[in-house]
């Protein structure tokens, strides 16, 4: 099955309306856009459209959280983590209020928007903020969980989604923890762990190296704060290589989460799959995974380089 992670999370926010009353959400007049537009229909009194102005979004969900609601605040990455981020620090992380940051259309798979568009640093920000839970769901039923874990979840959360339709990787019988990554596929030679959009083609590479004779671990690493450290070092210490792949720069992102894990010990081989400090442009979007060497092309050579 195929659907857009952005739809789903709006589809699983209109049902926990139904659920908890305490939910409610707030767009920066992206409805359309963020999907947010499902729950604005069923439950019109607790929406509110603060208008392009996302520093006040966040301010806004800071004070309805204070007052006991449990705030989605939704619009595209780029602007919500990076127009917003004092007031994402000082009036959320800071005081650790329970506030959801449902931010769609991540990375460069925005496509023809363009650079200005494409939040590729995002991770990077919202990793550097003390009490910030960081999660980038693969698949739309992966998303489901991700949201209702999220607003069961008490304190600041960053939920990365992706903007275009993407094939299940998952099921519903995948369990799914904040903070504890999924083992898709185990092997001993070498290790991909991957997140959001990449995780497709992390199993993609992972069975055609095994046509090759490499034995090839899958980990979707769906949390990247609170990071699963005791998943990397198991595979740290059995597999000769572990390669990360992520659709955000390599700075700051998963690959540096990993890489700080493993610094120090006597284990694998590393390598990343990344953008590697460069900005986006506009294209479509699977032409620019091509450029930017996002492809599983790219994750296998990464991994009989290092092999």
């Amino acid at each position: 099955m195929s659907k857009a992670i952005r739809v789903a999370y709006g589809e699983t926010l209109a049902k926990l309306g139904h659920e908890n009353d305490k939910i409610v959400v707030l767009d920066a007049d992206l409805s359309g856009a963020t999907q947010t537009k499902f729950f604005k229909k069923e439950f019109p009194d607790r929406f509110y459209n603060i208008g392009i102005a996302e520093e006040n979004l966040m301010g806004v969900a800071a004070g309805l959280a204070y007052q006991g609601f449990i705030p989605f605040a939704s619009t595209f990455a780029v602007f919500g983590t990076g127009r917003a981020f004092e007031i994402i620090r000082n009036q959320i992380a800071y005081v650790n209020l329970n506030v959801k940051l449902a931010l769609t259309h991540s990375g460069i798979s925005v496509g023809e928007d363009g650079g200005s568009h494409q939040s590729i640093e995002d991770i990077a920000l919202m990793r550097s903020l003390p009490n910030m839970t960081i999660v980038v769901p693969c698949d739309a039923i992966e998303t489901e969980k991700a949201v209702r874990a999220a607003a069961n979840f008490a304190g600041p959360v960053y939920l990365r989604l992706a903007r275009p339709a993407v094939d299940d990787v998952t099921s519903d019988n995948t369990e799914f923890k904040i903070g504890k990554a999924n083992v898709l596929k185990d092997g001993n030679d070498a290790c991909i762990i991957a997140c959001g959009l990449m995780v497709g083609k992390a199993l993609d590479a992972a069975k055609k190296l095994s046509e090759s004779g490499i034995d090839t671990a899958v980990i979707n690493m769906h949390t990247i704060k609170p990071l699963d450290k005791e998943t990397i070092l198991k595979y740290n210490s059995k597999c000769k290589v572990i390669v990360t792949a992520e659709e955000h720069t390599i700075i700051g992102g998963l690959g540096s989460a990993v890489a700080e894990t493993i610094a120090g010990t006597n284990g694998t081989k590393f390598a990343m799959v990344g953008i590697e400090d460069k900005f986006g442009h506009s294209g479509n979007p699977d032409k620019l995974f091509e450029e930017y060497g996002l492809t599983t092309d790219n994750i296998i050579k990464k991994v009989k380089e290092n092999l």
